[in-house]
């Protein structure tokens, strides 16, 4: 599972990906992930009986009991193929997922990348996300795009680091009063250096305590939060059409898709038939965790 992630999901674009990887030197749907097996490099060798799922331990999208939200998706699609699902896990966060798993052949499929990313060949899109404001519901704030002027007033916000969230909040004006704020999430650590992302549960936490007023992140990486929260939250999509005050067009939405080394077309054309083959187990998976889609654009 990339989340990107690799995916961190929160640490869009993908060029952002490409830097940090040079600086680190990334109901019945549940059922499969409980079986899936987990394994070593070392213990689990390329077997066309099975399929060898790059995973970093990145909640809720991928956590080693099975029960993140690719990990699931991923046991869906193996199954599909009739093939058994075997999670290689790495010790490092996602984003590395592709250099050190993918192209040292540890593992053969990455979950959970943007349609676009050029490190891999990507199948075809399974679903359609993008990033939301999140709110309390009863506050008043229905916050539907970065222009409403009410976020200049507000307020703590909080975004990942290297999202769109905070390209928009440097363009409004109003990063630098929140920076102490949102660095003192991750303990002060800088992220120009070092993959730092603020934990997408605190980042729920933040806004549901009145901590902040409102938080921007990639829907898959909160949703699951939300859902679960006992205080009621609002998601409301950010606009694809947001743009910076100097007219340049910031994308918040994203087609996902899985990733294979460049040369398997195999693999990547047998993971497309099994994508299409588990649809329903898919999209019953998404709808069980809360996660807003949109058709894919491809």
């Amino acid at each position: 599972m990339s989340r990107v992630t690799a995916r961190s999901r929160a640490a869009r674009p993908v060029a952002m990906l490409l830097a940090l990887a040079c600086l680190g030197g990334t109901a019945a749907a549940q059922e499969p992930a409980a079986r899936s097996a987990q394994a070593s490099p070392a213990e689990q060798p390329a077997d066309p009986n099975t399929l060898r799922i790059c995973a970093a331990e990145q909640p809720p999208l991928s956590i080693k009991d099975g029960s993140g939200l690719e990990n699931r998706i991923a046991a869906a699609v193996a199954e599909a193929m009739g093939r058994k699902p075997v999670f290689v896990w790495s010790g490092k966060p996602a984003i590395y997922l592709v250099r050190d798993g993918l192209d040292k052949k540890t593992c053969d499929v990455v979950v959970g990348l943007d349609s676009d990313d050029p490190r891999v060949l990507t199948t075809k899109p399974y679903y359609r996300s993008g990033y939301v404001f999140l709110t309390k519901a009863d506050s008043g704030l229905d916050i539907k795009s970065w222009s409403d002027p009410r976020l200049k007033d507000i307020g703590h916000m909080v975004v990942g680091f290297g999202t769109p969230g905070e390209a928009m909040l440097k363009d409004i004006g109003r990063y630098e009063e929140d920076m102490a704020y949102l660095y003192s999430l991750v303990n002060f650590r800088a992220p120009r250096n070092q993959y730092t992302q603020i934990d997408p549960a605190r980042m729920v936490s933040e806004v549901a305590q009145g901590k902040a007023d409102v938080g921007v992140a990639f829907a898959p990486d909160i949703a699951r939060y939300v859902r679960d929260s006992t205080v009621p939250l609002r998601m409301t999509p950010v606009p694809d059409d947001t743009k910076r005050s100097d007219g340049q067009p910031l994308r918040q939405s994203f087609d996902q898709s899985m990733g294979v080394r460049r040369d398997d077309t195999a693999l990547r054309d047998a993971l497309d038939a099994a994508l299409a083959k588990a649809k329903p187990q898919i999209a019953a998976i998404l709808k069980q965790d809360g996660v807003p889609t949109t058709p894919p654009s491809n």
